[in-house]
């Protein structure tokens, strides 16, 4: 099963790719307030993603890995702000391309990246910080928030890791939202 999910690890870019060609191939065109909330939350999920990188010194590769683990900034908040930044420009795509596509979204979104991917990388974490990842999943929700102190917001945060390893989801969510919003005019 760690091989599949090895590989699924591996593929998520692709995967990421795919996922947002199947809401395009089902998408039809919504009312001005699905795309006001569709293109808030893009903005709100695409934002959450800066945030989130800066606060780690690597994200992108082949093959999970942590140098530290970052319980700061949206870490504090929920153990993956990555996906759930991903989830909220997935899901606002969804919105902006109607309800069959925000249905396909959400169910491929589950299958990819809650079955496979996030366990994987739980496990990875879990093998390599022992007790103090431990520790960190008890008091933080793996998708959604448990509680929070306001001073576990504030930590490190390097800017140049978003022209290194973001400027290619911004500009994934850039071009893709200007499709899907040509697609269904």
């Amino acid at each position: 099963m760690n091989d599949l999910r090895a590989t699924v690890f591996k593929l998520r870019g692709g995967l990421w790719a795919a996922l947002f060609l199947l809401v395009l191939l089902v998408a039809s065109p919504t009312s001005p307030a699905f795309q006001a909330v569709g293109l808030t939350l893009v903005f709100l999920g695409q934002a959450l993603r800066l945030w989130a990188a800066g606060c780690i010194t690597r994200y992108r590769g082949e093959k999970v890995g942590a140098q530290k683990l970052a319980t700061w900034g949206p870490y504090a908040i929920v153990r993956n702000p990555l996906y759930v930044g991903n989830w909220l420009i997935g899901a606002g795509w969804g919105l902006l391309a109607g309800w069959t596509a925000l249905v396909v979204f959400v169910v491929s979104f589950w299958l990819v990246y809650c079955v496979a991917i996030v366990p994987f990388e739980e496990e990875f974490l879990s093998q390599t910080f022992g007790e103090e990842y431990a520790r960190y999943a008890v008091r933080t929700g793996r998708f959604i928030p448990r509680s929070l102190v306001i001073e576990d917001l504030f930590g490190p945060f390097d800017i140049s890791v978003l022209w290194r390893s973001e400027v290619h989801s911004l500009l994934v969510t850039l071009i893709g939202t200007a499709v899907l919003l040509w697609h269904v005019r």
